[in-house]
């Protein structure tokens, strides 16, 4: 199971800018004449950016696959929210919500087209009137310039890791084989364990397709953390889209 262990120190070495990731959705949500009272998170991981929206008055609901994330998730100042152990690809609400992010390439992380689809057709049928989805994705660019065969490694006090890439351009998928150490009770020994994590490339203009389909209007495409249009090199891009009518799910 990926995020199983390494769960454990994702924290610890992801050190993600929620507070800015957060401004940045809030400030989507404004462009776009969005005031949503409860948001759905999709593959929210250990809830860092679950927790800052909640911070900030949203009522939140958090999906990930992972146990191991959500307990992690649970343990922070949850204010109020509700976590789902999931798959984003079939999830279930009780109800519908006023906006939807993914964060953080989570849409990577679905290898086939059904899978992509039966995700946004979820995203659609589960969006109020009014309500827009928000992700980003890993670019290939990304994949095949910066993390390409590359490995890299990162220690802390108490853990450390070496993750590995491998790019298959044929396949479009990226494989991320990471091996971590974390500290024992006793302070002297430490455990180790691996994960095997694949993510796919998808292009700008298979993403539009896949959200059309679902019956979402694409409105826009953004350079990561700006509003800037997508250049060439861009490695990481944020998808705004809307429902222009409500899709059913296939």
């Amino acid at each position: 199971m990926i995020y199983g262990g390494f769960a454990q120190i994702y924290d610890k070495f992801m050190d993600l800018p929620y507070e800015d990731w957060a401004d940045y959705i809030q400030a989507i949500w404004a462009r776009f004449n969005c005031a949503p009272t409860l948001v759905l998170d999709l593959a929210c991981g250990t809830g860092g950016l679950t927790a800052v929206l909640a911070r900030r008055g949203y009522d939140m609901i958090g999906i990930d696959i992972s146990a191991e994330m959500l307990a992690i998730a649970r343990q922070k100042d949850a204010a109020g929210i509700l976590y789902l152990q999931q798959d984003m690809c079939g999830f279930e609400l009780y109800g519908t919500v006023d906006a939807i992010i993914c964060a953080c390439d989570g849409i990577n992380y679905l290898l086939e087209d059904a899978d992509l689809a039966r995700t946004f057709a979820l995203c659609a049928n589960y969006l109020n009137p009014g309500g827009i989805l928000i992700f980003d994705i890993n670019t290939e660019y990304k994949f095949k310039h910066i993390l390409a065969d590359n490995t890299f490694a990162a220690t802390c006090e108490d853990a450390a890791y070496i993750w590995e890439n491998f790019y298959d351009e044929d396949e479009k998928i990226n494989e991320y084989a990471i091996t971590c150490f974390t500290q024992d009770q006793n302070g002297k020994t430490y455990s180790r364990f691996e994960e095997v994590h694949m993510q796919r490339a998808y292009l700008q203009q298979e993403i539009e397709a896949a959200l059309q389909k679902a019956g979402f209007e694409l409105k826009a495409c953004y350079h990561e953390l700006s509003f800037e249009a997508p250049a060439a090199d861009s490695q990481r891009i944020f998808f705004v889209a809307a429902v222009k009518k409500k899709g059913g799910i296939t």
